[in-house]
């Protein structure tokens, strides 16, 4: 049994509840180099949500293998930017809003975060930090906390932890 044995009266906190659901999130990841997932929540409800894969009417990095350029899949578009433009297409604010993601927002992950008005990052891991991004976030007064899903708990039917 894994350390964090999920009991009858165990209930996710909040912050654990949306960790939990970018982890899911990152399930559907159509990229192989890393599965990233991400909702955006306002008002404790999840009104977005995002993974990394190919754009509409692409092929999947899992079909034909990832396009690197300079260390970088650009066939791939990253979780958060899918979910702010899932808010932009279907014309759902995101001022004030809370994120949620699986790893460490990238400068321009972290630039289009700002601009879109999100008011607080959760994140789960760190993944190359990036120092400029960290000084944008904090003269733009976005908080930004490492939380943790509580998932240990689930195994894939592979035998590994998701």
């Amino acid at each position: 049994m894994h350390q964090t044995e999920r009991t009858p009266n165990h209930r996710l906190s909040w912050d654990a509840f949306f960790a939990s659901q970018s982890r899911v999130m990152a399930l559907r990841s159509t990229c192989t180099r890393l599965s990233v997932g991400c909702v955006i929540v306002r008002d404790k409800r999840m009104i977005a949500s995002g993974y990394n894969g190919s754009i509409n009417h692409d092929e999947h990095c899992l079909d034909v293998g990832c396009k690197v350029v300079d260390g970088h899949c650009v066939r791939a578009i990253h979780a958060e930017q899918n979910a702010l433009l899932q808010c932009a297409r279907f014309g759902i604010a995101t001022e004030g809003a809370d994120l949620y993601v699986t790893h460490l927002p990238c400068l321009h992950c972290t630039k289009s975060i700002i601009q879109a008005g999100i008011q607080n990052i959760f994140y789960e891991t760190v993944y190359r930090p990036d120092a400029y991004a960290q000084e944008l976030l904090q003269t733009a007064g976005v908080n930004i906390r490492q939380v943790k899903s509580e998932l240990e708990w689930l195994i894939h039917p592979n035998g590994e932890e998701i």
